[in-house]
């Protein structure tokens, strides 16, 4: 009988190094990070302490190789760092998670002299990098983008905008999307460009003002014939549209473990308030119907989480359907958290709805989780595509 080879898929197991870190930032979080969640979350101000606390604490380094100066952490590592974050702020779990995204082009695909030149100081914290992809009619359909790049001698002359970048009026380095060659095959005329700024021809115009996150500024950007070194161009000219979906492969698991990080705090405050409020003689907790409520939040909590963390083993270990593994986590996730939160609003009652309690901001913040990175209708049509194959 002839023998039959199974491969064991990858699996994984938190190391002991990973398990540290884990715990080491929850402490952060809950320490420094959650008294300063609400008052970030009414100023809408950019949490720049927090920033300088997540520099200082070498978790912005956490993405970048060691050789660099960071400290080369794998992809789980990342998201274990940005769920804890997020449990206590969604909108400091994003400062790392829009850090991890606009860099990944520059480590997917960037020359060794430019990671030399620019990843050290990201690594650092001195700089942050923001992701520039999104226009005012290119949001789900990203081959549309009209950002144009033209090549004048040693440099490309930006002209456009994007909208609904996130950090986009915090951030010192941008890696651009553009449009380089509109007679090519659609997915053929983008390419990728690390724009430093402030530079001449470069305006913040526009600060959304959001629903949830919003202590992270949400910019429209303009570039007004922003001249950027041909040496900034990341890839070839019409590499573009690849690498940023390369880039969204290792980018919405990191919006994946916000939302996990979202629903966990919002479920730890729904069971402490569950244990202390009591009602017709007993804890609310106690009745059927709320604990019902809570074993429901927790199971989808846990499910999302263990769909992260094996969907961040599989894209590490090159798996090839990463991008479902990506979409996957990130639908999971995202649609965990809102519902998560709209439940632990449910336990709260009244008490949920007002600002006092910290469940009415996550269920805004777990809104976002939904939209950014792909919608989950994209994340559908990913998963389905990766099933279906190509027709004919």
């Amino acid at each position: 009988m002839a023998v039959v080879t199974v491969s064991t898929p990858p699996t994984y197991r938190l190391t002991e190094e990973q398990t540290l870190l884990r715990d080491a930032v929850r402490v952060i979080a809950d320490e420094r990070v959650a008294p300063r969640a609400a008052d970030i979350d009414r100023s809408g101000e950019f949490p720049q302490d927090l920033r300088e606390l997540l520099a200082s604490q070498d978790i912005l380094a956490l993405p970048f190789p060691v050789e660099h100066g960071g400290l080369g952490g794998d992809l789980l590592t990342v998201c274990l760092a940005i769920e804890q974050l997020s449990r206590a702020c969604a909108t400091t779990g994003l400062i790392l998670a829009v850090h991890e995204l606009g860099s990944l082009p520059l480590r997917l695909a960037g020359t060794p002299e430019q990671q030399a030149r620019w990843v050290p100081s990201l690594a650092a914290g001195e700089r942050l990098i923001a992701f520039g992809l999104t226009e005012a009619e290119a949001g789900s359909d990203v081959a549309a983008l009209r950002t144009r790049a033209v090549r004048d001698g040693d440099d490309y002359v930006l002209t456009g905008s994007k909208r609904f970048i996130s950090e986009g009026s915090v951030a010192d380095l941008i890696t651009v999307f553009a449009l380089t060659d509109p007679d090519a095959p659609r997915h053929a005329r983008l390419s990728c460009f690390v724009v430093e700024v402030p530079t001449p021809g470069f305006s913040v115009t526009r600060i959304e003002h959001k629903m949830g996150i919003r202590g992270s500024p949400t910019a429209e950007l303009a570039f007004d014939g922003v001249r950027v070194p041909a040496a900034n161009r990341i890839g070839a000219e019409g590499d573009g549209f690849g690498l940023a979906m390369r880039t969204f492969e290792r980018s919405r698991p990191g919006i994946a473990a916000q939302a996990v990080g979202i629903a966990q705090g919002a479920l730890e405050a729904a069971t402490a308030y569950a244990k202390e409020r009591r009602q017709f003689g007993q804890r609310i907790g106690d009745f059927q119907m709320v604990a019902a409520l809570l074993a429901d939040m927790d199971a989808a909590t846990e499910a999302a989480r263990q769909l992260l963390y094996t969907a961040c083993v599989e894209i590490d270990s090159g798996a090839s359907d990463a991008g479902r593994w990506a979409a996957l986590c990130k639908l999971v996730a995202g649609d965990a958290a809102m519902r998560v939160t709209t439940d632990a609003v449910q336990v709260m009652g009244g008490y949920g709805y007002i600002d006092e309690f910290p469940v009415e901001r996550m269920m805004r913040d777990a809104k976002i989780t939904q939209l950014y990175e792909g919608t989950q209708q994209i994340q559908r049509l990913v998963v389905a595509r990766a099933l279906l194959g190509k027709d004919g």
